[in-house]
């Protein structure tokens, strides 16, 4: 990836400006448009938001969009849009105990809402606040409950697979717990025994850096550095760890690079979760020193295995191993082209990623951590934010539901709309990625205009 060593938050305000310019008009359109009786909006197909899905995991990021579009331009309608819309839509999942997605729906929703209260931006209110935090309570309890006990004596959520299935999009979700834990709630189960959310939540990270990441240390035959497996997969009998798996990505044995972003993005904003706890809080979990170490440990492997795997604009395609990506030749020394008629490229892994590079960036660089690496990833994310802001990405057609092209779903399924006259999926916006764009993007504005820190916990 080619970096740009110079750019600053402040260099992309202007259209930072634009992007909500054209959210504001996306999240209107989807609004006059969008029937919820058919579920909710997960990606677009001929530019128009449909539902297919195996959860209604992506809830959670269409009202948190109007959330976040509130909080960036001070448009009261936004505010309203997305409270009224939390309250009407959002209790079945703070409850869903099937998901591993509550990091995904709830935080997004009740969680920005909660932020925006303790940030002075909007009114007080004593009820108000109760309701957010008793959401986020339950979530946090109800996420650390669906829980795979290994071998070593720690464990993992596991995810709607089932018990035996530890997936890599769930280090999102630990955003839950992590609220949790702060409002001083356990997990309560038989015998009126309380679990620790944070216990869980670091088990679970642990368990992902551990298995879901590879760091070349000889772990197997394809043990690439900062690779990631989509899946992990557990004998539920006995705890052993039995095999790498994939479920969106090209095979066990190649990186699938959304669940790469996740993790990007997963352990920087955990490690910013750290720092908020004492000592004493971290040591019956290990300590500060191995939890640290261990979540920096991953959030290196993955923040270069993404700078070394992706385009020279910051832009990935869908799977490092895809089968046909050869025949783009070394596709790392030239800008990603998501109209090419050989393998499609992910938007959506971009944008999760850009923020998650920035966040490492500057926790490396504060308290001298690590100076010149810090320098090297903040300055990363910024370009790749650069490169979603402005076309091929930044999706400026009023007709068209999505906000950033070039996302894809569940490639091996069959479920991207590729277009007439085209041979791959393009063109298409999927809800995650346009919360992921709109998040990053309010982030970085926040940055230029020193304005208080973007952050999931209290």
């Amino acid at each position: 990836m080619k970096i740009n060593p110079t750019l600053t938050p402040a260099d992309l305000l202007p259209k930072i400006e634009n992007l909500w310019q054209v959210s504001a008009a996306k999240i209107e359109t989807l609004q006059n448009e969008y029937d919820h009786a058919k579920g909710s909006p997960v990606f677009t197909v001929h530019g128009k938001y449909t539902t297919r899905g195996w959860t209604e995991w992506t809830q959670g990021f269409e009202f948190g969009s109007e959330i976040l579009q509130f909080d960036a331009t001070g448009d009261e309608k936004f505010l309203k849009a997305g409270r009224e819309n939390t309250v009407k839509f959002m209790a079945p999942h703070v409850s869903h105990f099937g998901v591993h997605d509550h990091g995904f729906n709830n935080v997004s929703t009740y969680g920005n809402l909660l932020r925006l209260m303790n940030e002075g931006r909007i009114p007080e209110n004593e009820w108000e606040r109760n309701f957010y935090e008793l959401a986020l309570k339950l979530s946090g309890a109800a996420q650390a409950r669906r829980w795979t006990p290994i071998a070593n004596g720690e464990g993992f959520i596991y995810s709607f697979n089932g018990p035996q299935s530890l997936f890599a999009d769930t280090i999102r979700s630990l955003r839950a717990l992590a609220l949790g834990y702060q409002l001083g709630h356990p997990l309560m189960e038989e015998n009126d025994r309380a679990i620790s959310l944070l216990e869980r939540l670091v088990q679970h990270a642990r368990t992902t850096a551990e298995f879901t990441i590879y760091y070349g240390e000889g772990r197997d035959a394809f043990d690439v550095p900062g690779r990631t497996a989509h899946e992990s997969l557990f004998n539920v009998n006995d705890g052993n760890f039995r095999a790498p798996n994939s479920q969106q990505g090209f095979s066990p044995f190649t990186t699938w690079t959304r669940g790469l972003a996740w993790c990007v993005a997963g352990y920087p904003e955990e490690l910013e979760f750290l720092e908020t706890l004492s000592d004493e809080a971290l040591a019956p979990v290990g300590g500060r020193e191995d939890v640290e170490g261990f979540m920096r440990k991953a959030a290196t492997a993955v923040c270069d295995f993404y700078l070394a795997h992706t385009s020279l604009d910051g832009i990935p395609y869908w799977d490092t191993g895809a089968p046909n990506l050869h025949k783009l030749g070394d596709y790392t020394q030239s800008k990603a082209d998501p109209y090419n008629d050989i393998e499609p490229v992910d938007s959506s892994a971009a944008a999760i990623s850009a923020q998650g590079l920035i966040r490492f960036g500057r926790y490396l660089q504060k308290d001298d951590r690590d100076p010149e690496a810090g320098r090297r990833y903040q300055q990363a994310g910024l370009t790749v934010l650069e490169t979603l802001l402005d076309a091929p990405y930044l999706s400026t057609d009023p007709d068209h539901h999505g906000l950033i092209l070039h996302s894809n779903y569940h490639l091996p399924r069959g479920w991207d709309n590729i277009p007439a006259g085209r041979k791959i999926a393009c063109d298409e916006s999927c809800m995650w990625g346009d919360y992921h764009a709109r998040e990053v993007a309010l982030l970085v504005q926040r940055l230029a205009k020193n304005e208080p820190y973007l952050k999931f916990y209290l």
